[in-house]
């Protein structure tokens, strides 16, 4: 009995002799193996800055697939044709250039990088379209008894036409605002609704104001959501849908005024809008921003906003580079030289034909 106790003990302890050696084996490979595919802590150097906003983006952001398909964008050459321009001893501001000049090559106008002592942006999205807007010009229509509600300015032409002018999508509209005006322009044949260089803002106040103008929920657009690194790993579509406002909803023609600075939410706000039977939209391209922002931020504190949810219309189209407006219209230089707004002026002919 005592031999066969003993025997139990020696194997017992013999099965923990040898799990002890496994385990002291296993652990330091588990260590090595972790370490393997950790990926490495970015750097506070040019290269470790460099090599952080260059996956930053190869990994998030959203219009990869398009813009390649659009022209021709290849991350990966980008990667080796500005590497090389990143040396240890650069200063800062150079580093700054290199790094904003990479952004410019998404041509987005959503992407930016923040510094101290600028900001990093690409503006051709709408400098190489005309202006199609004048302030002086369009302070003429709008006069200087104009009322005010929220961000909204208003007033009625003299052909009984509402004029309404927003100019920024940052500036709040509250419901009891959208409803008082649509009360006092009731007895008008129809609506000017200018957002003409509306750079954008609050989402929340663009489908606010969009539900003042339909009757029934609409579908106006779809959005999809980064799952993975790689270019391609989205989520299914979400349908995003305008529902009717509870207020007072107009229902007369309404002329919606586009240009090429009508940017981000307002490009949102054009879309829903053109979805709607009673509305046309006039003038000039809108200048796209379709991607909902996300930012982050470099080993050296400075700040980066980039797409990272792609949006698309209605029937799965991209609305990144703008939608085209249903009449285009630019202004001419012989009715700036008379005061007059060219696109303002023809949504007041569209709108006067469709209310006889």
């Amino acid at each position: 009995m005592n031999a066969a106790v003993k025997k139990g003990k020696g194997a017992a302890g013999w099965r923990r002799s040898i799990g002890r050696t496994v385990m002291g084996l296993l652990i330091p490979l588990m260590l090595a193996t972790a370490a393997c595919v950790r990926e490495e802590e970015p750097v506070n150097t040019p290269q470790g800055n460099f090599e952080a906003l260059w996956r930053m983006i190869d990994e998030r952001y959203c219009f990869f697939d398009y813009k390649r398909q659009e022209y021709g964008l290849d991350w990966d050459e980008v990667y080796g044709r500005y590497a090389p321009l990143i040396t240890p001893d650069m200063p800062q501001k150079g580093l700054f250039e290199v790094l904003g000049n990479m952004l410019a090559e998404l041509r987005d106008g959503h992407v930016n990088l923040y510094s101290t002592y600028d900001v990093a942006r690409y503006w051709r999205w709408y400098e190489d379209y005309p202006a199609n807007f004048s302030d002086s010009i369009q302070r003429r229509y709008l006069g200087t008894g104009y009322r005010i509600a929220g961000g909204l300015k208003y007033t009625v032409l003299d052909d009984n036409i509402a004029y309404v002018r927003y100019e920024s999508f940052s500036t709040g509209i509250g419901d009891g605002n959208l409803s008082e005006m649509l009360n006092e322009l009731a007895f008008c044949n129809g609506l000017i609704l200018d957002v003409r260089n509306n750079g954008g803002g609050m989402l929340t106040n663009a489908s606010k104001l969009a539900a003042r103008f339909t009757n029934e929920e609409v579908t106006t657009a779809y959005m999809c959501h980064k799952t993975g690194k790689g270019h391609a790993d989205f989520s299914a579509p979400e349908p995003i849908k305008v529902t009717p406002s509870d207020g007072v909803r107009w229902q007369k023609p309404v002329a919606l005024l586009t240009n090429r600075s009508s940017y981000s939410a307002t490009n949102d706000f054009v879309n829903s809008m053109r979805q709607f039977p009673l509305v046309t939209v006039v003038g000039d391209r809108t200048g796209g921003g379709s991607g909902m922002p996300f930012s982050s931020e470099l080993p050296n504190g400075w700040s980066v906003r980039f797409s990272a949810c792609p949006t698309y219309g209605p029937d799965m189209e991209h609305l990144e580079f703008g939608i085209e407006p249903d009449i285009r219209v630019d202004m001419t230089e012989e009715d700036m030289a008379r005061g007059l707004d060219t696109i303002i002026e023809e949504a007041r002919k569209l709108l006067g034909k469709r209310m006889n």
